[in-house]
């Protein structure tokens, strides 16, 4: 391979630069120029690691590294607003630029190091999926203060969004400070980032970069599992009067199950394995026979024993209220929405928008149709609110009903229902209010768009300013 000649670089012509993926028989001669023309030298493959080439003409003018993210950045991490478990779970989402290196003389190629991003960003999420099986969502990377400025990653769009703490890795979990912090940048791979990244699911394309939590990973804080056992302590005990497992532990490891997003038993089994021994003795769990320090964890029969025999109701309302306490005032947006967990108990939660935290829960035992179907378990959690001012509650079509609607207006809040098609007159009535008011904040469907299918979902117009007056009406 040829490297870029000192004369041919006013020959550089940006719409000509090719990227691609370093092929194996590339690797020596690209880790021996890292090694011998970067600061950092050509550093140690860990995890995912990706080497790219940029070439014009097929001449190489620049190599860039990407590697797996730092496990916790306080400012990356307040960015992106996303919760403990959801860092752990999603990490591999977020790719680091460990290396980039100018094949060229410093200065000799004007605009060369930004340019040379914006085509390897272009294309990163494509190779990342050809090399590892799922999409990134977000780059990051460092700059050293007292060498670069970063000005060609300002110029390629990266975010400056803090400094690391200037620690250096000693061991694999020990560090030391170094007294020299990097700047830290950011850049969204997707528009919609900060949104998948801390919000209930990411997409189907960046589902195989997901992992599992590791041992003693807990929704909540370590200070606020106690509080959580206490409001279960005095719940009865639907199974016998002799039990290895204690009601209070059982139903808190439910509770920390599903506010960690579980939602089938072998689920709640599996988090319930990942425990700490720590945090399984705070919880109240038996200690092995014959041994000082390992506790044990119930099995699938304990948790479906107590799921299939509990008085649900009961559950909900004390995990609502203990939500209420430890959340306070509901954030601007809510989302309705209800899971079933497998054909025993379905739970309804009105959660928050950007990360998918529960505010109330409620449970049912059906779709609708039944007593305690979804539909009359969202207007029992909705009731169960002290009040909704100034907050925007959504949901999905099943809601879309004048109880519900009703419900939300009396408690001083907005709503922002979906609509079927065969709901044919309300259809119509959102319709014909949209083409008179219009919709700015909902783009405006084609006629040929909405179908009367029952399968058929369209987001209900609003006024402009007011998103429910169209179903204010009686």
């Amino acid at each position: 391979m040829k490297e870029l000649e000192p004369s041919e670089q006013h020959e550089i012509r940006w719409s000509k630069l090719q990227v691609r993926v370093a092929t194996a028989a590339e690797i020596p001669w690209f880790d021996q120029q890292l090694a011998g023309h970067h600061y950092l030298g050509a550093g140690r493959p860990v995890g995912d690691y990706l080497r790219q080439v940029v070439a014009v003409d097929n001449k190489p003018v620049a190599l860039l590294v990407w590697g797996p993210a730092c496990y916790a950045l306080k400012d990356r991490d307040l960015w992106i607003g996303w919760s403990a478990c959801q860092r752990v779970e999603r990490l591999k989402l977020i790719v680091q630029n460990r290396r980039f290196l100018l094949l060229t003389p410093k200065g000799g190629a004007r605009n060369l190091g930004s340019q040379v991003l914006g085509a390897a960003l272009r294309v990163l999420r494509q190779h990342w999926q050809q090399c590892f099986g799922y999409r990134p969502v977000l780059a990051e990377t460092f700059t050293d203060l007292e060498a670069y400025v970063g000005t060609c990653y300002k110029a390629s769009n990266w975010e400056p969004v803090g400094f690391s703490a200037g620690y250096s890795r000693h061991r694999a979990d020990f560090y030391v400070p170094n007294e020299r912090p990097k700047r830290l940048w950011l850049r969204p791979l997707v528009p919609e980032a900060r949104q998948q990244l801390r919000g209930p699911q990411v997409p189907e394309e960046c589902r195989g970069g997901l992992v599992a939590g590791p041992s003693g990973q807990l929704p909540i804080k370590e200070q606020e599992l106690e509080s959580l056992r206490q409001v279960f302590v005095k719940a009865p005990d639907p199974r016998a009067a002799n039990t290895q497992y204690r009601t209070a532990a059982v139903l808190t490891i439910i509770a920390l199950a599903l506010l960690a997003g579980r939602r089938e038993i072998a689920e709640i089994v599996r988090f319930a394995t990942t425990l700490s021994q720590p945090q399984r003795r705070r919880l109240g769990l038996p200690r092995k026979k014959d041994t000082r320090a390992f506790y044990k964890v119930p099995g699938y029969d304990v948790f479906y024993q107590v799921l299939t025999r509990m008085d649900p109701e009961a559950f909900a309302a004390l995990l609502t209220d203990w939500l209420r306490w430890r959340a306070g005032s509901l954030p601007a947006a809510l989302a309705l929405d209800g899971k079933m967990i497998r054909d025993h108990i379905g739970l309804l939660s009105v959660v928050q928008h950007e990360d998918g935290a529960p505010q109330a829960v409620a449970v049912y035992d059906q779709k609708e149709g039944t007593e305690r179907c979804e539909q009359t378990a969202a207007l029992a959690v909705l009731e169960s609110l002290e009040a909704l001012d100034g907050q925007l509650l959504t949901a999905d079509p099943l809601h879309c009903q004048r109880k519900v609607a009703r419900t939300i207006v009396e408690k001083g809040g907005d709503y922002l229902l979906q609509i079927k098609g065969n709901q044919k007159r309300l259809l119509k009535k959102a319709q014909k209010l949209d083409a008179l008011q219009g919709t700015p904040f909902l783009p405006r469907p084609k006629p040929d768009m909405v179908e009367s299918k029952p399968g058929n979902s369209t987001p209900l117009p609003s006024s402009p300013w007011r998103p429910t007056s169209a179903l204010r009406e009686p």
